[in-house]
């Protein structure tokens, strides 16, 4: 049985996404491998606090050329669209949780690149937002 200690601690973790922003940074490291490991997290902790006050987007390991790979695998023929399984689990894939459910598309069973690679950023920031958010 946990003590209240360890209750207020695991609450503390929740309540500032400390675990995710842990994650975030880890993930980072091993992606990028910098020569200055410190520097970096500085670095991406900085445009972090820049992303939480609004004047940018923050840390995050993919771009629209990961998208765009991403997308490569999902419609290899380039018929310029996917299913909306496809576009479920991609995003699911890349680790978004809240997904839009009904996206651009969705009723005629085709999500565009551009709807994917937008919805997918968007996730993605709010994924990587591990500041509390305002």
């Amino acid at each position: 049985m946990a003590t209240q200690r360890e209750h207020d601690a695991a609450d503390y973790l929740k309540k500032h996404k400390i675990m995710e922003l842990m994650d975030n940074l880890t993930s980072m490291l091993f992606f990028y491998r910098p020569e200055k490991p410190r520097v970096f997290l500085i670095e991406q902790l900085e445009q972090l606090k820049i992303s939480q006050q609004g004047g940018m987007e923050g840390p995050n390991l993919f771009n629209n050329s990961n998208l765009d790979a991403v997308l490569g695998i999902l419609d290899p023929t380039n018929q310029r669209y996917i299913t909306f399984v496809q576009y479920k689990q991609a995003l699911t894939t890349l680790g978004i949780k809240d997904i839009n459910e009904c996206p651009e598309g969705v009723n005629e069973d085709r999500i565009s690149h551009e709807t994917f690679k937008t919805e997918a950023m968007q996730g993605l920031q709010r994924c990587s937002a591990t500041y509390e958010q305002q």
